[in-house]
């Protein structure tokens, strides 16, 4: 309760100095959004990083394979890739992170594809650190991603103006670049049982983003419905400039969600899905989200570090590649998991 409550006043006194600005029409964000062509990308983390720090880190920030892999993508005809960003890459290193980040930029907008940024998130390890980070677990899904900030903010509420300089620093680096396409605030609050603890997290990094005003929209993509998540999609929803939300399921079911989130007439942006293990196919969602005028970001594009190729919850002990690919389309030699899925993605974006 102590350290609810000592969350609660660091929260109060933080945003009860900012002056926010209000959010976007929905008018504001239908215009944005028509200007930006259907928006088609993936998830995108390098092969040769486990998570989002060896991604940007000095010492394992991989030029050749984003360009490499990016140039891949601008093949497919994406557009739009989401990259997750953690803060103790700034903590460590501001300046540096903030040049790689402009570096990473560099190198996608040279390939034609815009970036989704992403601040915090609640899925997967709860510990990290900086500096070398573990090598993969065999066969297991993304058994180096970690958490931002993770259970730490509880633990330590004190931290809130720290995370409060981090993300305003970054956005009001780039808040008028235009090879970003939306700042996707928070991934999955809620996720690792955190539930309404990630409450008033979530609430201060909207406050934060009015407060800088970036040229850019801001969004936190709706991903669960049962009654524990019912007032933290409602502030999602609410206060997002363009609606975003994830579904891995299967199409029928992914356009009953689609039509209930209309009711907001604000553009939508499907930031995960394609999990072929639960009917969410590139064959038959992608086709939809085109229709339907909805942005469509897969998880994952190369097999690599994350092990994405398998499934949540299925680990594979001997590391073979499974006959099903649970995420990814490509391998680390550029060969495809299925030609088919290819030739669907090209004739979707006019790549065929």
């Amino acid at each position: 309760m102590k350290q609810v409550t000592l969350f609660a006043i660091a929260l109060l006194l933080t945003v009860s100095t900012l002056k926010a600005q209000p959010r976007w029409t929905a008018q504001q964000a239908n215009d944005w959004y028509k200007k930006q062509g259907w928006i088609r990308g993936c998830n995108f983390q390098p092969s040769t990083a486990i998570n989002q720090l060896e991604m940007f880190q000095a010492a394992s920030f991989d030029r050749q394979t984003l360009d490499k892999e990016l140039g891949w993508a601008e093949q497919l005809g994406f557009n739009a890739m989401r990259v997750y960003l953690h803060h103790i890459l700034w903590t460590t290193d501001p300046e540096g992170f903030k040049k790689r980040l402009d570096e990473y930029l560099a190198i996608s907008s040279k390939h034609g594809i815009k970036t989704i940024f992403v601040f915090f998130d609640d899925c997967w390890n709860d510990e990290y650190h900086p500096g070398k980070q573990p090598a993969p677990k065999t066969g297991v899904h993304n058994s180096g991603w970690v958490r931002d900030p993770g259970t730490m903010i509880h633990n330590h509420p004190d931290s809130l103006a720290m995370l409060e300089k981090y993300v305003k620093d970054v956005m009001t680096t780039f808040k008028n670049d235009n090879r970003i396409l939306l700042w996707d605030l928070y991934n999955e609050p809620g996720n690792s049982s955190y539930f309404e603890k990630s409450f008033p997290l979530l609430k201060a990094v909207f406050a934060w983003a009015k407060d800088v005003n970036p040229s850019q929209p801001i969004s936190a993509g709706v991903w669960s419905w049962g009654n524990k998540y019912k007032e933290l999609n409602k502030f999602q929803e609410e206060n997002s400039d363009v609606i975003t939300y994830h579904h891995y399921g299967y199409v029928d079911k992914h356009k009953e969600l689609i039509n209930e989130l209309r009711r907001y007439g604000r553009p939508m942006i499907c930031t995960e899905y394609m999990a072929r293990r639960n009917g969410s196919l590139f064959q038959t969602i992608m086709p939809m989200l085109k229709q339907e005028n909805i942005g469509a970001i897969n998880w994952g594009f190369v097999a690599g570090k994350t092990n994405t190729i398998y499934a949540w919850g299925t680990p594979m002990p001997d590391g073979k590649e499974p006959e099903l690919w649970f995420h990814d389309i490509y391998r680390t030699d550029g060969t495809a998991f299925s030609q088919d899925e290819i030739k669907t993605i090209k004739s979707l974006t006019g790549k065929k």
